[in-house]
């Protein structure tokens, strides 16, 4: 997927949104990026890496 970087970008964008107008607390954070990584290392994270590419695809089209 080539849109990786601009994705972590806008993944980064709605934390921060929801970090600052939201009530999303540090630790809330802190789950979040650990729950990512640790994901990032299953068996499902192929899978999940070419759901985000084909929804990405999707949205790009329209």
């Amino acid at each position: 997927m080539n849109l990786s970087v601009p994705l972590v970008v806008v993944l980064g964008a709605v934390v921060w949104v929801a970090w600052r107008y939201m009530g999303l607390r540090g630790w809330h954070i802190a789950m979040c990026l650990l729950f990512g990584f640790f994901l990032a290392a299953t068996s499902g994270a192929p899978e999940i890496r070419q759901l985000a590419s084909v929804l990405v695809q999707s949205v790009s089209q329209h």
